[in-house]
């Protein structure tokens, strides 16, 4: 095993002494260095920083806050779909009676007095009679387009039937000029061969 010697230490020693010397020497003046930098490198710097800083702060709170808020919202959640299942049902009932009322409320009004009654009753009536005008209207012009329907085929009807006799006419005719024709044919025949 190698021995060291007291000379061989203190060598060491110094030797460390001196690179630590250099070293202390060169961080002095790279920190000197930076300190005569630009000050628009250090106002930069220093605002990075600052910036850094105020957005973790903001994302911690935010993290925070959105934790609080998942919970109770949970809650909150739970307790507005009771409330809803309640308030839906109450709400459609009172609808109901608000307009049984007005309409109870309404006839009320337009029966109250006899004035009000006949006015009524004559709107009723003008109502009816404007219905029935309409209704007498559409049937004239269903009628209407029914008789010309109507019309048109017995047109057509009358030409096809009218093509159809002058069709059997010719064939009658034709039939006729050649039976003839036959006839004179056969005896014109027979008389060649007697």
């Amino acid at each position: 095993m190698p021995t060291s010697t007291p000379n061989s230490t203190r060598g060491a020693r110094k030797g460390t002494k001196g690179a630590s010397r250099k070293a202390a020497s060169r961080r002095t003046s790279s920190s000197a260095r930076a300190r005569k930098a630009s000050p628009a490198k250090t106002k930069r710097a220093k605002a990075a920083r600052a910036r850094a800083a105020s957005q973790t702060r903001a994302a911690v709170r935010q993290a925070d806050t959105a934790t609080r808020l998942t919970v109770s919202d949970r809650s909150n959640a739970l307790g507005d779909y009771a409330e809803r299942a309640v308030l839906i049902p109450v709400g459609v009932a009172l609808t109901a009676r608000d307009r049984v009322v007005s309409s109870v409320n309404g006839a009320i009004s337009s029966y109250s007095t006899p004035a009000r009654a006949q006015a009524q009753l004559r709107r009723f009536e003008r109502r009816g009679a404007t219905a029935r005008n309409r209704l007498e209207r559409e049937v004239r012009k269903a009628r209407v387009r029914l008789e010309r329907q109507l019309r048109q085929r017995r047109r057509e009807f009358g030409r096809t039937v009218g093509e159809l006799e002058g069709r059997r006419e010719n064939v009658a005719k034709n039939g006729t000029d050649l039976a003839s024709e036959l006839a004179t044919r056969l005896q014109e025949g027979v008389l060649g061969r007697v």
